[in-house]
């Protein structure tokens, strides 16, 4: 089981030194893969009559293709976005960022995507929020075209490209296109487009219930089950617990694990690479965490 970290967005700041050094250090470490979260805009509470979401105009967030390019100069770890909010963005603008991002990391490169729940980023962007589910599932048939045909003629109810492509290709044709999400139907999207998948759900009856529906989905669209990955993630709460936790995602047959330390009130850099080095430890990762 490969197990990565979530990138500490919202803790991070500003300094290129301190992502740098985070990056390095995490490799060092013996973490298989950095996940990125993704936001373009914040949204101003002030502005916004009763806004009850999870970040807002205050909060931190590097651009992760962006960031990306810088970090696969810096390291040789797999990146992931965890999730790039698809349908607001144009696709074959993603399919170009994405193949570069591939490209530079040598192929060590998931794009995990998401419809995300922000309207206010979508009006800013110029995308429609109500139509977001039915334009995602066409936007990943021509990501994958485009990231392995030298030239694409696709004419869908969203997306046209006309006797166009991309130059250079990526090294991973398709690249994989892993999905978050957390309903039924997000779950049916997953068994019948998705490579892999991120739950926002603990291993237990809720998972279990989820993959049912996942399998299902996937057999009816001709697909093997089997054949999707599962990235568990985990919040860092001291060592017992994370061996504890990762052991369950282990268990339940995940293909990867990423441990968050987002909001475990750790102050600074120096304070997440300091539990990391803890969880690298007791997870017997790298000879440089013993």
């Amino acid at each position: 089981m490969n197990i990565g970290v979530v990138f500490p967005q919202t803790e991070i700041g500003a300094d290129r030194g301190a992502i740098r050094s985070y990056a390095q250090r995490v490799e060092e470490l013996g973490f298989s893969h950095v996940l990125a979260y993704d936001h373009v805009l914040g949204a101003d509470p002030a502005m916004h009559a009763g806004w009850s979401g999870p970040y807002d105009v205050h909060t931190t967030f590097h651009e992760p293709f962006v960031l990306f390019g810088y970090l696969a100069g810096v390291t040789s770890l797999a990146l992931v976005t965890g999730i790039i909010i698809l349908p607001q963005r144009q696709t074959a603008l993603v399919a170009k960022q994405a193949a570069e991002v591939d490209l530079l990391t040598g192929g060590r490169f998931r794009l995990g995507i998401g419809l995300g729940w922000n309207a206010v980023e979508y009006e800013a962007l110029g995308k429609n929020f109500a139509d977001r589910g039915r334009r995602m599932d066409e936007q990943v048939e021509l990501l994958r075209r485009l990231w392995t045909e030298r030239t694409v003629t696709f004419d869908g109810a969203y997306e046209t490209v006309t006797g166009a492509g991309l130059a250079p290709l990526p090294v991973q044709r398709p690249i994989p296109v892993w999905f978050g999400g957390q309903s039924r139907r997000a779950y049916v999207r997953v068994g019948r487009l998705a490579d892999g998948w991120f739950p926002q759900l603990p291993p237990d009856s809720r998972l279990d219930e989820a993959r049912q529906v996942i399998a299902a989905a996937a057999e009816e669209a001709g697909r093997d089950p089997a054949a999707i990955a599962m990235e568990g993630r985990v919040s860092w709460g001291g060592a017992d617990r994370l061996i504890y936790h990762v052991g369950r995602w282990q268990a339940a047959g995940a293909s990867h694990v990423c441990i968050n330390t987002m909001g475990a009130g750790l102050g600074s850099v120096d304070g997440h690479l300091e539990v990391l080095a803890q969880a690298a430890a007791a997870l017997g990762l790298g000879s440089d965490a013993r």
